[in-house]
């Protein structure tokens, strides 16, 4: 049992198992694709390899013979990448043809096996490998810069033909031949370090070669994720550089810190100091690495969006824009839905429950690389018509409580295929984005809430206001056959038939004010000379009813940003409704108007001497149907409110203060 173990657990063993099980990886991920089923038939080649490694290594006895076929079978490795190269570069074409044009590679590896089992390889005895000085003859190392130079032209070969590719066979090409490549380079390293050195040793280096290959090469073949060769080097080199740097620092804390405290004190000292070295390290290389350095810009454009649009379809659009910056394109897609509810925008729309947004839900996110990677379904089939229906290079899902997003971007402009660390950051965009329209979602669903209570109450008002006149019409139209020869009875009728007809048309009209306001034209202008022509508008009526009109005139300069004609509106209105207030008024009666400079512009100041506004009704003044008057509908005051509105102006109505009438400020905006 321990043989057992200590056979698995030797470094050649093990590597050939890792290779093993890599290579069936590979193909049982896609058994239809060709590169996969290339990589398991050399990930075979190199497992056998590595067991006759280590039967060189460990049988004494006949370790040169165990050398010579470990060489012979090495020489075929170039033709398996070689092979690798075509079904990349091809897209899968029939083996025989890969195997035709691959016969010249096939005659070279062949040359090169036969040259080991001959004295010009190693001369001497079988048991040369218990010899105290092993001799090499000129067929090693013939056979070892033989490699090198097959290994080359095929290194130029893929470096040429790595330019013509895109998308996902140039990342191939790069992390598979490449990469492979420099891996057999660095064992043939090995192998003439071993033999100029003399040092047996280095042979073990070998298989911890083939083993960190293969770990790197599991994620770049055998997983649904795709990795650029940049970024890997990156990531590696500072990975190396991060472990260098933290143990050389740790090593020389550890002799320092042990000169002044004991052993165990020593120990969880110099481990704190490493582990917050080891922390603020890792953010400088990663700023000195600059891995990714659009992601913060994009993520910080994404929150502006979030903070400055709050309706639905302008965030959609703004998003939308920001996605197309980040994948460097002109296409994309921002759905959102939940529910019931489809999911719509971008004038495409996905049932809740359809293939693409079930399969999205299962597998988070997807590009046509990663569907071409792993093994096909009916559901995946149609997800991937989905991305090429919209000419799309990535798509993601993010789902909140409510609401769920899918989000798409085109391929981007240089044809390179997303990679995994760019589809984590599309991932938390769409969290980001998922936030934000769910909570624009939510205003929304509350704004027709409110609308719906609005309607609500101008409904019963609006009944309310109108069957008053329609019962005083309905009761003089059943007296009107008793009474049609009544002079004074019919003469009565009429005149009531056409006031609270009149009645009624105001109404209509000023629901018609309300529903539907003028577009009105701001521009810069005096103010005080629309506050006289106004108050010479409403002279008349204040001298007939004995009120007299105050002003305070003090803004310098009286310069505003609004609409003329809506300004005198909203001050003819609110002057008759402060003569309505004030003439029944004993005692005292007043109306003034004054003006200040603020901040914000310029604010009109209107008061009365009146009964001023009850408490009850001051939260509701400025919405329709909210009267403090026997007579008027109450919807002059929301009127006005609407208007200033539209021309970013504000009015406001001070608390009530027993003793004292009513006073409304309004706030015009004056242009910067």
């Amino acid at each position: 049992m321990r043989g057992a173990q200590s056979i698995i657990l030797n470094p050649y063993v093990f590597a050939a198992l890792a290779a093993v099980i890599v290579g069936f990886a590979a193909l049982w991920s896609n058994p239809r694709r060709r590169i996969n089923q290339n990589f398991f038939s050399a990930s075979l080649h190199v497992a056998t390899w590595l067991w006759f490694l280590y039967m060189a290594v460990t049988d004494k006895e006949n370790g040169l013979r165990w050398l010579r076929v470990t060489t012979a079978v090495g020489a075929f490795l170039p033709l398996q990448l070689w092979v690798m190269k075509e079904s990349i570069v091809t897209g899968g074409e029939a083996l025989g043809r890969v195997l035709w044009r691959s016969r010249w590679w096939f005659l070279a590896t062949l040359a090169l096996a036969i040259l080991p089992f001959t004295d010009w390889f190693i001369p001497g005895r079988e048991t040369h490998q218990a010899a105290e000085k092993q001799v090499y003859g000129w067929g090693y190392y013939a056979y070892t810069a033989g490699i090198v130079l097959v290994y080359a032209a095929l290194c130029r070969e893929a470096i040429s033909q790595v330019r013509s590719q895109k998308g996902v066979s140039r990342l191939e090409l790069q992390l598979v031949l490449l990469g492979g490549s420099s891996t057999v380079l660095a064992v043939l390293f090995l192998m003439v370090l071993r033999a100029v050195l003399g040092m047996p040793g280095l042979i073990k280096l070998q298989p911890l070669v083939i083993l960190a290959f293969y770990t790197a090469l599991v994620i770049a073949i055998t997983t649904h994720r795709i990795f650029d060769a940049r970024q890997i080097m990156k990531v590696g080199l500072q990975k190396v550089t991060l472990i260098l740097l933290v143990a050389t620092t740790a090593y020389v804390a550890d002799l320092v810190v042990q000169l002044v405290l004991p052993e165990p004190f020593a120990f969880i000292a110099t481990t704190a100091l490493a582990l917050w070295f080891a922390a603020s390290l890792n953010g400088w290389l990663n700023r000195v690495f600059q891995f990714y350095p659009q992601d913060s810009a994009v993520r910080q454009a994404a929150y502006a969006v979030a903070r400055r649009e709050l309706r639905v379809e302008s965030l959609e659009q703004a998003f939308l824009t920001v996605l197309k910056g980040w994948g460097h394109t002109d296409n994309g897609i921002v759905l959102s839905g939940g529910g019931t509810l489809p999911l719509r925008g971008c004038g495409v729309e996905l049932p809740e429950e359809c293939s693409v947004v079930r399969t999205l839900r299962q597998i988070r996110w997807a590009t046509p690389e990663r569907l071409a990677r792993e093994k096909t379904t009916p559901e995946r089939i149609e997800l991937g018509k989905f991305l090429a229906e919209h000419q799309l290079g990535v798509v993601v899902i993010g789902e909140g409580p409510t609401l769920t997003v899918v989000i798409g971007v085109g391929v981007s402009a240089s044809r390179q295929p997303f990679t995994y660390p760019q589809v984590t950051q599309l991932m938390e965009l769409a969290s980001i984005i998922e936030n934000a329209l769910e909570r624009a979602h939510f205003s929304v669903k509350a704004q027709r809430a409110e609308q719906l209570a609005t309607v609500g109450l101008l409904g019963a008002s609006l009944a309310h206001e109108i069957r008053n006149p329609l019962v005083s019409i309905k009761a003089f139209v059943q007296l009107l056959p008793q009474h049609y020869h009544d002079p004074a009875f019919r003469e009565k009728f009429f005149r009531l038939i056409g006031d609270e007809v009149m009645r009624i048309d105001r109404l209509t009209e000023q629901l018609l004010d309300l529903a539907s306001p003028r577009v009105y034209l701001a521009e810069t202008i005096e103010l005080h000379p629309v506050l006289r022509s106004s108050l010479e508008l409403v002279a008349a009526k204040a001298v007939d009813k004995r009120i007299p009109f105050l002003t305070d005139f003090q803004a310098a300069p009286d310069k505003v940003y609004t609409d003329a004609s809506a300004a005198k509106q909203v001050l003819l209105n609110l002057c008759f409704n402060a003569i309505q207030a004030v003439e029944s008024q004993s005692g005292e009666r007043w109306v003034k108007i004054a003006t200040r400079n603020v901040p914000a512009g310029i604010e009109v100041v209107l008061e009365d001497s009146g009964p001023g506004i009850s408490p009850e009704i001051r939260p509701r003044l400025f919405q329709p149907f909210q009267s403090t008057k026997s007579s008027g509908f109450g919807l002059g005051l929301a009127i006005c409110s609407d208007i200033l509105a539209g021309l970013d102006a504000t009015i406001a109505v001070d608390p009530t203060i027993p003793g004292r009438g009513a006073t409304f400020r309004i706030v015009f905006p004056c242009q910067a």
